[in-house]
């Protein structure tokens, strides 16, 4: 194996943080960058002093001089809570990120992968959602700024790629959970835990009757790290996601159930825009990939329980 130096905006997020420790697990370099926004030390103070790992504060909107050989941006609030609070610097996040990573990318030569999303696809009319589809999405609702802002940045990528050959990969990530979300970040996995371990009802929106698929963080980051190690030709943009599908009251009542809860469940209106089904087509991923989850539901719910249960009695 090589060993790489690799940049990953976004480092001390969630996902991002789980991605440092996969690339440094397999002998890599890492630059992580992030601005604290909503990422936090905390996700990565185990690497801090790491001869592999350096740290190093600031907004991926302010122009990137990395000597690296492969780049991650997952520089983005990721939930609704987080991306609508600032829905301006979403936008700019999203997409003078973009422009900046592949700047950088451009000038080194070097592959970008980039963290896009589902939201993409908005509410969709096609189910379950395949790359082919083109989406549903309400340009000037209160999601828009992460949804177009995503499309932007996937616009961006495509078009560095054709005008000036830039290596581009780009993922489209479906729900992901697993250890290290944010207790307040809005995310449904990480809502349902918090309250069902702090003995409030859970809060369903509608009657819980819309669907979502859920990825558990180690399968995501084990994907994006396969897309970034194809061959360049292999740019996507590619659906990476559990195609399980279920009802967001199936999974209040398995938290229920797990946790031991007996507060039961509270219900209020569906937030504007609200997908109602949510599912990945994963056939690309399978076939030009090879990848496939392999942590099921039940699995990665009691791994996620247990973080949540031993930070709270922290």
């Amino acid at each position: 194996m090589v060993r790489k130096r690799v940049l990953v905006t976004g480092g001390c997020g969630f996902l991002g943080s789980h991605l440092c420790d996969a690339l440094i697990d397999a002998g890599h370099h890492v630059v992580c960058v992030d601005n604290l926004h909503t990422g936090t030390m905390r996700n990565i103070e185990h690497l801090i002093g790491h001869a592999a790992f350096e740290c190093v504060e600031q907004d991926v909107t302010s122009p990137l001089s990395f000597d690296v050989d492969q780049i991650y941006n997952l520089a983005c609030p990721a939930s609704p809570v987080h991306y609508q609070s600032d829905p301006v610097r979403t936008v700019r996040t999203c997409v003078q990120g973009a422009i900046n990573v592949l700047e950088l990318a451009t000038s080194l030569n070097c592959p970008v992968l980039q963290a896009s999303t589902s939201e993409v696809y908005g509410d969709p009319a096609e189910h379950p959602q395949s790359e082919g589809y083109w989406g549903h999405v309400n340009p000037i609702g209160i999601r828009s700024c992460y949804d177009e802002g995503k499309r932007c940045a996937e616009t961006l990528f495509f078009d560095y790629h054709r005008q000036y050959g830039t290596r581009i990969k780009v993922a489209r990530i479906f729900n992901t959970y697993g250890p290290r979300m944010l207790p307040d970040d809005g995310r449904v996995v990480s809502n349902f835990i918090v309250q069902a371990l702090d003995g409030q009802p859970i809060t369903l929106y509608g009657r819980g009757a819309q669907t979502r698929s859920f990825c558990y963080v180690d399968d995501m980051v084990r994907g994006l790290i396969q897309l970034m190690n194809a061959k360049d030709g292999v740019t996507g943009p590619i659906n990476l996601g559990n195609p399980l599908e279920y009802k967001i009251a199936e999974l209040a009542e398995a938290i229920l159930h797990k946790t031991g809860s007996d507060a039961g469940v509270t219900y209020q209106d569906l937030p504007h825009d609200d997908p109602k089904r949510r599912c990945p087509d994963i056939s690309m991923a399978e076939n030009t990939l090879g990848w496939t989850p392999h942590i099921n539901m039940d699995q990665g719910l009691d791994k996620t329980i247990a973080y949540f249960a031993e930070r709270i009695a922290k």
